[in-house]
């Protein structure tokens, strides 16, 4: 007699259609044979991943066509189950995937894309964060900046492509209801992706500020960071690329080495 795991895990196996005939003995008879039970639920559960996948990338679908999206979604969710029960989590590694997938290397930004609409609902979902307390903001002054640490909002994130994404992105939304010549080879894009109240923006970088974000966001302390900024874009302003990122609320945190410095609420 198998254990419950077993049966578990021959369960997961015959819903995304790898082994189903290893469960029929373990589904009790009723009205329908155990092949036609399971066939049913299968195809729901199937159909329901494939549904949230469309609901994240739209875009996507929107420059494969639907056959060609349903096709490799079903590819997909055979080959990267998810091993979440919050189906929100689904579909994090679907650019990888796109990335690898035969069938799909004719369209070589599409997997950058995809890492586009699944950053903007990771976002949409992401914790909020108060704004920097203007009682905090003296004590940047002080602090030494070799060990002084910006932190970004939890509603960012970060995506360098070597293809105009955003071109892309922007052009395929339901608003843009022409069809728009895509030339891949016209630049790539810096962007940052962030939360403004409920709306989820996308903002267009230059290579000093994407360099200078991403540095924070790897944990570097301010004066690394900056090194990185110059070293991508020489004459990068830091006092202003500080104060506007703090006013966007995109900068919300910081640590900091220096004695004195007043904490983040709720830090001894």
């Amino acid at each position: 007699m198998p254990s419950l795991h077993e049966i578990q895990c021959r369960f997961a196996r015959a819903v995304l259609e790898q082994d189903p005939a290893a469960l029929f003995d373990h589904i009790v008879g009723g009205a329908m044979d155990a092949q036609r039970s399971l066939g049913i639920y299968a195809g729901n559960v199937r159909h329901n991943l494939c549904e949230a996948l469309r609901a994240v990338f739209p875009v996507i679908e929107r420059l494969v066509g639907e056959p060609f999206f349903d096709a490799t979604a079903g590819r997909y969710i055979r080959a990267c189950p998810s091993t979440s029960g919050d189906i929100q989590r689904f579909g994090k590694s679907f650019p990888d995937f796109l990335a690898q997938f035969g069938p799909a290397a004719g369209v070589r930004y599409l997997p950058d894309v995809a890492r586009l609409e699944w950053l903007t609902h990771e976002v949409f979902h992401a914790a909020d964060a108060e704004p920097l307390a203007l009682k905090r903001l003296g004590a940047l002054a002080e602090a030494d900046a070799a060990c002084l640490r910006l932190k970004l909002n939890p509603a960012c994130r970060l995506l360098a492509s070597p293809f105009p994404v955003l071109h892309i992105w922007q052009a395929n939304q339901p608003d843009h209801a022409d069809a728009i010549e895509i030339d891949a080879d016209s630049g790539g894009d810096w962007l940052l992706v962030r939360r403004s109240g409920f709306v989820v923006e996308v903002q267009s970088l230059n290579v000093g500020e994407y360099a200078m974000l991403d540095a924070l966001d790897g944990g570097a302390a301010l004066e690394p960071a900056y090194q990185r900024a110059l070293q991508a874009a020489p004459g990068f302003a830091l006092a202003d690329f500080i104060q506007r990122r703090i006013l966007d609320a995109t900068i919300t945190d910081f640590d900091a080495c220096a004695a004195g410095l007043i904490p983040a609420p709720g830090r001894s």
